[in-house]
């Protein structure tokens, strides 16, 4: 997933779409534990990233019609998680994994969200 678009804001991203901003908001409030990090919205996603890119929100009806997860959290990790929670993996560049996990609702934001957030925003460097 890209930085690249023309830069909106969160409020105009999330414009109609509660549900998915409600998940949003409970990822912002795990991603505030981690200290300093940027935020860019786009028309397609809300990007957060350090020196690079580690985290993605996004909506999947925007591009699959209705009846998907409301958001979908994607997380740039240098390893494979092999956990089952993650809708797909995959290694767009050697040894760089983009896992994405499908969100329904607030509490799908847990401590094991939380850790996997923290370890793709320290290997972004930065802060």
């Amino acid at each position: 997933m890209s930085l690249a678009g023309a830069e909106i804001t969160v409020d105009e991203y999330f414009a109609g779409h509660e549900s998915s901003r409600r998940i949003f908001e409970a990822v912002q409030t795990a991603l505030a534990r981690l200290g300093p990090y940027d935020t860019r919205a786009t028309k397609s996603q809300v990007a957060f990233s350090r020196t690079r890119g580690f985290a993605w929100a996004w909506m999947p009806d925007q591009y699959l019609g209705q009846g998907h997860a409301p958001l979908v959290l994607s997380v740039a990790l240098s390893r494979h998680d092999g956990s089952s929670r993650w809708k797909q993996v995959v290694e767009p560049a050697r040894g760089r994994f983009m896992h994405h996990l499908e969100l329904y609702s607030e509490q799908d934001i847990d401590d094991q969200v939380a850790n996997w957030l923290a370890e793709a925003a320290s290997e972004a460097g930065g802060a």
